[in-house]
């Protein structure tokens, strides 16, 4: 197909393709002419895969290049294709002014950061020091605690435990296709675009619960 029929089947402006084309994260077509290139399912295919990374994701242009990168190694290895779709990557190198800026923050926050260490070690899990969830667990606790609530690390373990059988369910369903290019774009729906359901489901429990202790 010609890049306009790939851009209508796809939904991506062709501006924005020879973008991707440009960047690396598309493969170029088959060269028909000086100028011109046919183009595959695999196109539509890796384009759909893209507007996942960028746009449900959020990722950024780079951020999904190495996630493709992974993609195009045909073997791709599951476990650090999620690494990059959970956006666990090392930080990059900061300048010592900037250290020093963070280092008020940083201490408001080391209480927090020792009782996520503890919850990990409670659960026996082994996670990346970059997980970004370790930070949102920590600025969660210290929050709650800056209000009065007295909330710490063991208050978690039962949700904890439920969210490791949510992670069962969800790489489980990551068995299936050999494909690297569809394993990574249920990578991306499962752990990012379910996100919003699992929390409309605890929200419909709650109130479930609620009519059964205070309305029966």
């Amino acid at each position: 197909m010609r890049i306009s029929e790939l851009s209508r089947r796809s939904g991506v402006a062709t501006a924005t393709i020879k973008y991707y084309l440009r960047e690396g994260l598309l493969p170029p077509g088959r060269a028909t002419a000086a100028t011109q290139a046919e183009y595959g399912e695999v196109h539509v295919r890796r384009l759909r895969l893209i507007r996942a990374l960028t746009g449900v994701r959020g990722l950024t242009v780079s951020a999904a290049k190495d996630v493709l990168d992974v993609v195009n190694e045909g073997e791709a290895d599951t476990h650090e294709l999620l690494g990059l779709v959970f956006g666990i990557r090392p930080p990059a190198e900061e300048g010592a002014a900037d250290g020093a800026a963070d280092g008020a923050a940083g201490d408001a926050t080391d209480g927090g950061v020792r009782e996520v260490d503890a919850l990990i070690a409670e659960m026996g899990w082994t996670v990346s020091e970059h997980n970004p969830a370790r930070e949102t667990i920590t600025q969660t606790l210290h929050t709650l605690n800056s209000l009065g609530m007295d909330y710490g690390w063991r208050a978690l373990l039962p949700y904890a435990a439920l969210a490791e059988q949510t992670a069962t369910l969800d790489l489980d369903q990551l068995q299936g296709p050999d494909d690297p290019l569809e394993k990574a774009e249920r990578a991306v729906l499962l752990t990012v675009l379910l996100e919003p359901a699992l929390l409309a489901l605890r929200r419909l429990a709650q109130e479930a619960e609620s009519t059964v202790r205070h309305r029966s």
